[in-house]
């Protein structure tokens, strides 16, 4: 994984982190290669065939929009599909690649490589997909509005987008992009403890919630041993979040609108009860 690593190769993502305007969502992303398992895999499949309302991908073009793992791009080569991965963290590109090579060695079917969603004229050049996929990206751009825009190029005519959107939780969601973003320009020894700090309140209601339920061991493990599906530990993802900078939010209603006004008819939607989580959507883009 080394080559696609080098820093150098994209001085535009480095910059950013050293500005703290980007959290480096690749480290995170390269533990869970770490125990990648076949039941992550399995439990990934499943969620395209149930959000997609589909059984096999066989015979379609998948575009993974900011591939992060690469496990879903894994899951839709499973499926069939022919996949594309773009990434703008260079370490997520290398988990991805990584993934490839373990499963689909030499694949010509499955494409891994470096992009932007803000890139207008890369999307354009990529052509038309018959699914395309973004999962949980898109507010991490640092503009949402172009990425939403620019994602809706790809969509070949009758073609499905399925993306995943933070919920927008009013205050507290505005209270939260204050904190990733002091998170991202503290100096690195004092990142944890902002996290600790600012994670504080929801780990107390879970540990007293646990301990109630007589299962605090279940919680003290978590925070070292990896969960089910993402395979990172507890304290692994409460990083994620209070470091996930840019960030931004929408509420469904927003979204629906914005595609509805793009020719794109919504077929599925989960949202409600999400709080500061993501609401799913899948459309399909009118003929």
């Amino acid at each position: 994984m080394d080559e696609v690593l080098n820093k150098d190769d994209a001085p535009w993502h480095a910059e950013e982190v050293a500005r703290g305007e980007r959290f480096e969502f690749g480290k995170n992303w390269r533990r869970f290669l770490e125990g990648v398992r076949d039941e992550q895999i399995v439990t990934a499949e499943s969620s395209l065939k149930q959000m997609l309302e589909i059984d096999s991908l066989a015979g379609l073009s998948f575009l993974d929009i900011g591939s992060g793992s690469g496990l879903f791009s894994l899951a839709a080569r499973r499926l069939g599909a022919r996949v594309h991965s773009f990434d703008y963290d260079p370490q997520s590109v290398a988990c991805a690649a990584e993934l490839r090579r373990r499963y689909f060695p030499d694949d010509a079917q499955w494409i891994v490589e470096r992009g932007s969603a803000l890139d207008a004229d890369y999307l354009a050049g990529l052509g038309h997909f018959d699914i395309v996929y973004s999962w949980g990206v898109l507010h991490h751009t640092g503009r949402m509005w172009q990425a939403l825009e620019n994602t809706q190029l790809t969509v070949a005519p009758g073609g499905r987008l399925f993306i995943a959107i933070y919920n927008d939780n009013g205050s507290k969601s505005r209270r939260w992009a204050r904190i990733k973003h002091a998170y991202n320009n503290l100096p690195r020894l004092l990142r944890a403890p902002l996290a600790l700090l600012a994670i504080m309140p929801n780990e107390t209601k879970a540990f007293l919630r646990a301990a109630l339920d007589g299962r605090p061991g279940d919680y003290l493990r978590s925070w070292i041993e990896p969960d089910d599906f993402r395979g990172m530990s507890r304290w692994y993802d409460i990083v994620d979040w209070v470091g996930g900078y840019p960030y931004e939010f929408a509420t469904p209603e927003q979204i629906f609108d914005f595609y509805r006004e793009r020719g794109f008819a919504l077929t599925k939607l989960k949202c409600g009860g999400v709080g500061l989580g993501c609401n799913e959507f899948v459309f399909v883009k009118e003929g």
